[in-house]
């Protein structure tokens, strides 16, 4: 089955309250007048009908109570609508009141409370009488005994109510989700499957007769549902469908994008954000329904209307971002940031990413070369270099025990370590690493976020987990980004935006709701993030990535990481001014797909 509605979660705002909860405590009598031997509660029948008739109601035995009244048929059927109409069968009766009128008839009343949910609760009194039928009292029966307006045209419902929908809004204040109505296609069992399919293929290319009829042949003689439609496409087709046997159209409310053609793995959390909100502000309702459907509200109070949730996505940015993603046949991303508040700006994947899930911000992959800024910063703050110590760039050397090459065996001779930086030297990266301590490479890429977990509203995120190398040969791994060291586009984002803004910020997608970090590592000196952006400028301009040295002030750092799946993976992260971002490509062999993704991005 296909849904064209949208890329992004979809939200229903329904809610049912708990059924076949026990009543905390019957009914309590309160006798107002004592009445005589010979009257409706006398002395003589200390359970009297009235108050039987409230313990059975409280007691959920609908035909006791039924076969107290005088028309048990009737009155079975009406306490199980109510029942059924509440959706609880949790109400309480207390008899409060009774008296005589006359010798063979009484008076009694109850007061009535029904719990829905905590902060809903209907209470109300009702009166009924009793009538002596030879030796037996019966109530008499009305349905209004059991709620004040019933009748045996009417019935009791409850139903939650909301205000105003909220809107989830981009940063510009443009609505990115709203509560639209939609329309599912469904078809039964011996549908004209070509039919629908000629209808449907111009909006959705994918659907096919022989699509359309296995999704039928394998729903065991149950509908299914072939599309989901927005107005804006049903409308051109409808009457076609209706006309057509074994196809029904069924409306329903829900949360979409306002653009189809936007896609962003944050819209399912954002999605949830607001199926809170709308929990949060339901109010409720009891109604009186007549047999033709009408209703009117008896009871009930409205909630607060839900906020609508400001968010900091960039739609401009996102939709230049999914665009530079569209075409790359491989599972592709890019997660945007701002350093200097770390607002989440734009996070795209393409169809082939969307197909295994939010991997943008939780999949985990070897980071490659894009690593070389967590190790070149180990390594500064070692004080084993600076930026201009001369090192060896072989093209390739055994490093304990670990034969590392550059890329294509690559050789600059001695060069000055931001040159091995800018062209990405693994032979000088991995030599740096072996001398390190053991926890240098994790406790440098705490400092820029890596590894820190963060619990954001609105975001599910993982960015990565770089362990105590305890050995040396196991440093040369890390320090090139491969072995144990995996990290998420999020994660290398915020590395990026880490060394844009000296300290690594908050993430946050809903304004003025910055996450909350598991651990708040002290940042890299000044003095070192400073000296990565100066080297990360000349792999621009005359390294790595030359590719995009016509993009004013671009910083950034290529990467290409083995995969132990097939071909390696490409990376590109980079910084722009107040921007930070990371491209991933998986299986690209290379980190020129990645690089050109990003000028598509950025251009």
């Amino acid at each position: 089955m296909i849904e064209t509605v949208r890329t992004s979660t979809v939200r229903h705002s329904t809610a049912r309250p708990t059924r076949n909860r026990r009543k905390a405590a019957a009914g309590v009598v309160v006798l107002a007048t004592v009445l005589s031997a010979c009257g409706l509660f006398g002395p003589d029948q200390p359970d009297t009908v009235s108050q039987q008739f409230a313990d059975a109601l409280n007691s959920d035995d609908v035909q006791s109570a039924a076969d107290l009244t005088t028309d048990p048929v009737a009155a079975s059927a009406a306490i199980q609508a109510l029942y059924d109409g509440l959706g609880n069968n949790d109400g309480t009766f207390t008899r409060t009141d009774v008296h005589e009128s006359g010798g063979d008839g009484g008076i009694f009343t109850m007061d009535v409370s029904w719990p829905f949910a905590p902060g809903q609760e209907w209470k109300y009194s009702t009166s009924g009488n009793a009538t002596k039928a030879g030796d037996d009292w019966k109530i008499i029966w009305d349905p209004a005994v059991l709620a004040p307006g019933l009748t045996d045209g009417t019935t009791l419902r409850y139903t939650p109510t909301s205000g105003t929908p909220a809107k989830v809004l981009a940063a510009s204040g443009a609505p990115i989700l709203e509560q639209q109505v939609v329309t599912l296609v469904n078809l039964e069992s011996g549908a004209d499957t070509a039919a629908v399919a000629e209808l449907l293929a111009p909006i959705e290319p994918t659907i096919t007769a022989p699509s359309l009829q296995q999704d039928l042949d394998g729903a065991d003689g149950k509908p299914v549902t072939a599309i989901t439609l927005r107005t804006e496409d049903l409308a051109p087709i409808e009457s076609r469908l209706r006309q057509l046997d074994g196809v029904t159209l069924a409306p329903q409310t829900r949360l979409i994008t306002l653009d189809k053609a936007l896609a962003s793995p944050t819209l399912s959390d954002l999605g949830d954000l607001w199926q809170q909100g709308q929990d949060a502000s339901a109010g409720w309702a009891v109604q009186l329904v007549a047999q033709d459907g009408s209703a009117k509200s008896i009871a009930g109070e409205q909630g607060p209307e839900a906020p609508d949730i400001a968010t900091t996505l960039d739609l401009p940015m996102q939709m230049a971002a999914e665009g530079a993603l569209a075409d790359v046949p491989q599972q592709a991303v890019i997660v945007a940031l701002r350093p200097s508040t770390g607002a989440v700006l734009a996070v795209a994947q393409n169809a082939s990413a969307d197909a295994i899930g939010p991997i943008a911000l939780t999949g985990l992959y070897p980071p490659g070369s894009t690593f070389k800024t967590v190790t070149t910063s180990a390594a500064l703050q070692a004080g084993a270099v600076t930026p201009d110590t001369v090192l060896p760039c072989p093209g390739t050397e055994n490093i304990e025990g670990r034969q590392i090459p550059n890329d294509g065996e690559f050789d600059l001779g001695d060069v000055p370590l931001h040159t091995a930086f800018a062209h990405s030297c693994n032979t000088t990266m991995g030599r740096l690493a072996a001398g390190l301590p053991a926890d240098a490479l994790e406790k440098a890429a705490l400092q820029f976020g890596l590894g820190v977990d963060y619990v954001t509203p609105g975001l599910t995120t993982v960015t990565g987990n770089v362990p105590v190398a305890d050995s040396s040969a196991a440093r040369v791994e890390s320090g090139i980004g491969q072995g144990q060291v995996t990290a998420s586009p999020f994660g290398m984002a915020m590395v990026a935006a880490s060394i844009a803004n000296d300290s690594t910020p908050l993430p946050m997608v809903v304004q003025g709701e910055p996450g909350t970090a598991d651990q708040t590592p002290p940042p890299a000196p000044a003095s070192v993030t400073a000296d990565l952006r100066t080297m990360m400028r000349e792999t621009v301009t005359a390294g790595t990535a030359t590719a995009l040295q016509d993009i004013p002030g671009l910083l950034g750092k290529t990467g290409t990481a083995e995969s132990e799946s097939g071909p390696a993976h490409g990376w590109f992260v980079g910084i722009k001014g107040d921007l930070a971002f990371a491209v991933f490509i998986a299986g690209a062999d290379s980190s020129a797909p990645a690089v050109l993704a990003a000028g598509r991005f950025l251009r």
